[in-house]
């Protein structure tokens, strides 16, 4: 299987790097190679790699600044993804996208069916529903999977924030009324890969599907989580999302069910706890 990933610097695209399955050639392209400001440079990048299944591993996901940057968010989540799309159902290749709780505006307390009705609180949730719809339009072969909260050791996310923050401060006030599943990009990299190799098998659905990690908590309760892991004391005060305002409101429940994530191919939640544990150890490497 010939396998073409959009996207190289990512916290997915560089797992989908490091858990690349015997026997597949990657073809990873970054934004020298396809600028996704530019959907016709990148439907050429395809044309050019003929792969087997493509992958999407970019995003814009810089939530706040695209309030006021909505053109360019729309571009790299909707616009070029959308033309990929096309572009692989005019040639049969699957496109395997990752999307996210933001489409949801984030109301109740019971976990988002894949089914459910989008209604997406800012700028950032309508490009990436604005993407979901255009890769369906394109009617070819494809999985949208949306996740939520992802961490690593690369890049910028909530555990690298809390590490650092842990340094200089023993006392932190982090929001409590905002609950998920904080999920470990290598564990989405390996549920790509495996539906990758289902479409290259011919068994894999269409479809849309939820992927988080379990169990579900605040905010604050994972930043608890992080420094016992890190063995650090930090005391975490509880606040409410309106004592931390920021441009871009944030979904209060992003609790996913990803049952038929489980049915249709039999990919379950990760342990976030397991992936800090590995997150961890990864970022230990990397200072020494």
């Amino acid at each position: 299987m010939k396998a073409l990933v959009f996207g190289r610097t990512g916290q997915v695209a560089l797992e989908l790097a490091r858990t690349c399955p015997e026997g597949v050639t990657l073809i990873q392209l970054g934004r020298e190679a396809a600028d996704f400001t530019d959907p016709a440079a990148c439907v050429a990048a395809l044309a050019q790699h003929t792969p087997d299944v493509v992958i999407n591993a970019v995003a814009y996901t810089a939530v706040d600044r695209a309030e006021d940057d909505e053109a360019t968010a729309l571009a790299v989540n909707a616009t070029t993804p959308g033309a990929l799309a096309q572009a692989g159902a005019d040639s049969g290749t699957p496109f395997l996208h990752v999307s996210t709780d933001y489409v949801f505006d984030g109301s109740g307390d019971q976990p988002w069916q894949p089914g459910d009705a989008s209604a997406p609180l800012g700028a950032y949730g309508r490009t990436k529903l604005a993407g979901e719809e255009a890769i369906r339009a394109a009617r070819g072969p494809h999985v949208i999977l949306r996740t939520s909260w992802v961490i690593s050791a690369h890049g910028n996310n909530f555990v690298k924030t809390m590490l650092r923050l842990s340094e200089s401060r023993d006392r932190l006030t982090i929001v409590a009324d905002q609950i998920g599943g904080p999920t470990p990009a290598r564990a989405i990299a390996q549920a790509l890969w495996t539906m990758a190799q289902a479409f290259a098998a011919g068994t894999a659905p269409s479809g849309t599907y939820h992927f988080s990690g379990t169990p579900d908590v605040s905010w604050a309760d994972f930043a608890r989580g992080i420094f016992d892991h890190a063995n650090r004391t930090v005391e975490v005060v509880d606040i409410p999302s309106s004592d931390y305002p920021t441009p871009a409101a944030r979904p209060g429940n992003s609790r996913m069910d990803c049952s038929t994530l489980q049915q249709d191919f039999g990919i379950v939640r990760p342990d976030w706890r397991d992936g800090l544990t590995d997150i961890l150890a990864d970022l230990k490497e990397q200072a020494t």
